[in-house]
C-alpha cells in the first residue's frame, strides 16, 4: 500500500451552524448536511451543479429494550426512548482528506486509488444524552456514508426496528431492478420507470425455492438508475458486517427510497453493542455509464486485507460435474430406494444405484482428463457426498456430514488421479440452508479438503434457512457467511458462496472470498431461460459489490439436446458466451458446458482457454445498461489484452479504438463474432473467427445481434513470421 497523503483538520461546532458542505476532490460532487427543525439529520447531493439526491432524512428507530437488573429479585424496566432520528444537535464536525494507492490480491486492476474528502458529524440527542456519528466520504465518483455509535453511558445495547435512511430521487427515473426479497436474488432484471415498479413487482418474482417479498415497491441493491438528463445513479452498500442486508422501499408518490433492512425471525433488523458501526450506504454518480462500471467505491470503503500471506489465493479456471445435473441429464443422488436418509445410519451398500448419478469416479476422471488436456486449473464435483436423496424441502437439520462419499466416488483415487494430471479438485458443500449443521461440521469439512488438497469450496444455501424463521440476508445468517469465510482462511481455502448475501466489497478484507453467485446465473438458462439483456445489467448491479461465479461458456443452447425432457433454451449466442469471460470479470471462471459440446467447437473454445483471470488494467470502452457493454482488459503480468462485448435485446454496432495498446507494437487480434445470420433463438451457434494485425492506431467496427456480442484476444507479435498472410486492421 502506498499512501500519497493524509490531511486532517478539525472544526468544533457548538450545534449552532445550520449546514455543512463537502466537495469531492475533483469538485464534481457536492454534499450538503444539516439538521432540520425537528432535529433530524438531512443530506443532499449534487453532481456538476445538478441535484441528484433531494433532501433526504437519516436516522434509526429502535425497539424499546428491557433493562434487566439482578438483585434480591429480577426487575425489568422498559426503555421507551426509541428514536435515533430526531432531537439532535450538531456537537462536532471533523473534516479530513485521504489519498492512497493500494494493490488488491486479484481483481480488475493492479492498483486502486482510494481518494476522498471526509466529514464526520457528531450528533447529540439532548433529551437522552446519546451520541451518533454520521461519517460521509465523498469520492470523485460518488458518496459513501455510515452511522457510527461510540462507547457511551446511555447507549450500550440496542435493537434496530427500522433504519430510516432516505435516498430522495429528483424524478421518475428509469430503473434497472429486481423485486426486494429477503431470501433470493435470482430474478431477471426489469427495466422501467420508478412509477412502474408497483405494477411490475409481483410479475417480476419468478419462482424460487426460497423467497420472501416485503413490498410492492421494494427493490434490491445494487440499484441502477438513469435520469431523463442522462445522469446515472447507483445505490448500494459496502462492508456488510454484523447487520441485515439493505433493500430499498420506494415511496412512488414522492420517489423517495428508504433503506429496508432484512429482519431476523423476531422482526428485528439488527442487534448492536457500542462501540459499533452500520455498513456504508453508497451512491455512485456519473453522466457516463462507463464510470459506474469502473468505480471502486465499494472496495475502498472496506478495510485492507486481514490475511497477511495471500500467496495461496490464486484465480482458477475450472470445469465441473454440474451442468449435467442442472439440465437433468444426471442426478446428484445415488439411489431411488430410500425415501429418507439418516446420516451415519443409512447403509448405502444395501441399496440399488439408480444409474443416473453424475459424481462417479469414472465420470469425474473424464472431466479431469478434459481439464488436463486443455490447461484448466480445476474440476468441481457436485453430488459426491451422501444425503442427496432427501436433501431439499424437508426442513432437515442433519442433512449432510460433508465427509462421507457415495460408494461410487473414490476420494483417494480421484485425489491420486487429479494430482498426477496437475488438476486441482474443487469441493462442493451444499448446506440445504441448514446453517447450524454446516457450522457443526465446518472444521472437519475444511480439514478433509486440506487432506485431499482441495484449494477452493463452492458452498450453497438452497431452500429455507434453518434456524427456521431466519432469512438468507438477516444479521445472524450474514454473520454465518462471514464466519465461514474467516474459518476457511484459517485452512487456506478459497470460498465461492452460492445463494449467500450479495457481495459488498468484503473481498478486499478477505480476498479468499474468491467469488459469489448471489444473482440469477447461467443455471436459469436451463430453468426456462433469462432475458438477453440480463448480462448487460448485471455488471451495473450485482457486480458493483464483487465478482460473480456466473458460470458462462454454454455452447449448446437447446437444452433438450442434453436432456429431451427439458425444453429450456439459453438466450445467447456462442460469441456472447465467450464475451462473458471479459465483461463478467471474476478470478473464478467456469467453463460450464459439457466437454463433448466444447469438442464440437474447438476453435471457439480456444478463447476460453486463452482468456485471462486476473488483470493489470481494465478499460470500459462502451456501456449502456440493458443494451451493451464493451470492455478491454490487460492480463496481469503480461502484454496480452482481451476485449469482450455483450449485447442486450437489440442488435448493436460497436465502434472501438485500440489506442490502449502499446505504441509502435503489433498485435495479432483473433476476433470471435456473431455471424451475419446469427440469432440467439434460432441460430445461436453461428459465429465467425478471423485473425488480423492491429496497432494502437487501429479501429474496429463490429456488428452484433440481439443476445450476441464478440470477443477478441490480442497477443503481441514476437516474430514477423507470425503476421505473414494476415491483413492489417
Amino acid at each position: 500500500m502506498r499512501k500519497i497523503f493524509i490531511l486532517l483538520y478539525f472544526c468544533l461546532i457548538a450545534g449552532i451552524i445550520a449546514a455543512q458542505n463537502l466537495r469531492s476532490p475533483n469538485g464534481d460532487l457536492e454534499m450538503n448536511f444539516f439538521v432540520d427543525q425537528q432535529g433530524t439529520p438531512v443530506y443532499t447531493l449534487k453532481y456538476n451543479g445538478k441535484t441528484v439526491i433531494n433532501p433526504s432524512k437519516l436516522g434509526l428507530e429502535l425497539i424499546g429494550s428491557d433493562k434487566v437488573e439482578f438483585g434480591s429479585e429480577i426487575n425489568r424496566k422498559k426503555d421507551p426512548k426509541t428514536s435515533l432520528y430526531d432531537g439532535f444537535n450538531v456537537a462536532e464536525v471533523q473534516y479530513s482528506s485521504f489519498d492512497e494507492i493500494w494493490e488488491p490480491v486479484w481483481g480488475e486492476t493492479k492498483e486502486i486509488r482510494n481518494r476522498y474528502n471526509e466529514m464526520a458529524v457528531t450528533l447529540n440527542q439532548k433529551d437522552t444524552d446519546r451520541d451518533m456519528v454520521i461519517r460521509f466520504r465523498l469520492f470523485d465518483d460518488g458518496l459513501g456514508f455510515r452511522y457510527e455509535f461510540p462507547q457511551q453511558k446511555n447507549l450500550v445495547y440496542f435493537v434496530v426496528k427500522e433504519e430510516l435512511t432516505q435516498f430522495a430521487m429528483t424524478g421518475d427515473h428509469t430503473a434497472y431492478w429486481i423485486p426486494g426479497d429477503y431470501d433470493t436474488q435470482e430474478y431477471d432484471y426489469n427495466i422501467s420507470k420508478l412509477s412502474e415498479i408497483r405494477g411490475l413487482n409481483e410479475g417480476g418474482r419468478q419462482g424460487n425455492l426460497s423467497q420472501t417479498g416485503f413490498s410492492d415497491t421494494g427493490v434490491q441493491t445494487a440499484l441502477q438508475m438513469k435520469t431523463a438528463e442522462g445522469i446515472y445513479i447507483n445505490l448500494h452498500e459496502a462492508a456488510l458486517i454484523n447487520y441485515g442486508a439493505m433493500h430499498l422501499n420506494l415511496d412512488d408518490h414522492d420517489f423517495i427510497f428508504q433503506s429496508w433492512i432484512t429482519p431476523d425471525a423476531n422482526g428485528a433488523k439488527g442487534y448492536l453493542q457500542t462501540p459499533c458501526t452500520i455498513p456504508w450506504r453508497t451512491i455512485i454518480v456519473s453522466d457516463d455509464a462507463r464510470d459506474i462500471l469502473a468505480s471502486n467505491i465499494t472496495l475502498n470503503l472496506n478495510e485492507p486485507s486481514k490475511i497477511d500471506d495471500t500467496s495461496w489465493i490464486k484465480p482458477m479456471k475450472y470445469v465441473g460435474v454440474w451442468w449435467e445435473m442442472i439440465t437433468g441429464k444426471s442426478d446428484w443422488s445415488y439411489t431411488h430406494d430410500l425415501p429418507s436418509i439418516q446420516i451415519g445410519v443409512t447403509d448405502y451398500s444395501t441399496v440399488k444405484p439408480h444409474g443416473r448419478h453424475g459424481a462417479t469416479t469414472a465420470n469425474v476422471k473424464r472431466y479431469i482428463d478434459f481439464a488436463a488436456k486443455h490447461g484448466m486449473d480445476g474440476v468441481l464435483v457436485e453430488g459426491w457426498n451422501i444425503g442427496w436423496e432427501d436433501w431439499f424441502g424437508n426442513s432437515k437439520d442433519f442433512v449432510f456430514d460433508f465427509q462421507t462419499p457415495y460408494p461410487d466416488f473414490d476420494m483417494e483415487e480421484i485425489h491420486r488421479y487429479a494430482k498426477n494430471k496437475n488438476v486441482a479438485m474443487i469441493m462442493h458443500h451444499e448446506t440445504s440452508s441448514s446453517v447450524r449443521n454446516y457450522e457443526r461440521h465446518l472444521d472437519k469439512a475444511y480439514q478433509l479438503m486440506n487432506r485431499y488438497d482441495y484449494p477452493a469450496v463452492k458452498s450453497g444455501y438452497v431452500g429455507d434457512i434453518i434456524p427456521r424463521g431466519e432469512n438468507h440476508y438477516s444479521q445472524w445468517i450474514n454473520n454465518h457467511y462471514q464466519y465461514a469465510i474467516e474459518k476457511a482462511a484459517e485452512y487456506k481455502i478459497m470460498v465461492n458462496a452460492h445463494e449467500a448475501v450479495r457481495p459488498t466489497g468484503i473481498s478486499r478484507t478477505w480476498p479468499n472470498l474468491i467469488a459469489n453467485e448471489s444473482a440469477r446465473g447461467t443455471e436459469y438458462q436451463a430453468f426456462g431461460g433469462s432475458k438477453p439483456s440480463h448480462v448487460t445489467v448485471l455488471p451495473f448491479t450485482r457486480l458493483i459489490g464483487g465478482p460473480m461465479d456466473y458460470t458462462p461458456g454454454i455452447f449448446e443452447m437447446d437444452i433438450s439436446k442434453i436432456n429431451p425432457n427439458n425444453q429450456s433454451h439459453c438466450n445467447s449466442t456462442i460469441a456472447n458466451q465467450l464475451a462473458l469471460y471479459v465483461t463478467m470479470s471474476s478470478p473464478l471462471q467456469m467453463a460450464a458446458d459439457l466437454p463433448e459440446n466444447y469438442e464440437r467447437f474447438p476453435d471457439a473454445f480456444q478463447f476460453i482457454k486463452d482468456v485471462a483471470l486476473d488483470w493489470d488494467e481494465s478499460l470500459y470502452l462502451e456501456a449502456e445498461p440493458g443494451a451493451y457493454i464493451t470492455v478491454a482488459r490487460k492480463e496481469k503480468g503480461t502484454n496480452n489484452w482481451f476485449v469482450g462485448n455483450t449485447t442486450g435485446n437489440s442488435k448493436f454496432t460497436s465502434k472501438i479504438s485500440f489506442d490502449f495498446l502499446d505504441p509502435g507494437k503489433q498485435y495479432i487480434a483473433t476476433i470471435y463474432a456473431d455471424a451475419k445470420d446469427a440469432n440467439y433463438k434460432t441460430n445461436p451457434q453461428a459465429y465467425t473467427i478471423r485473425k488480423v494485425v492491429v496497432t494502437d492506431k487501429s479501429e474496429l467496427r463490429q456488428q452484433t445481434v440481439a443476445g450476441g456480442g464478440f470477443a477478441i484476444s490480442l497477443f503481441p507479435v514476437k516474430d514477423k513470421v507470425q503476421v505473414k498472410g494476415l491483413k492489417k486492421l
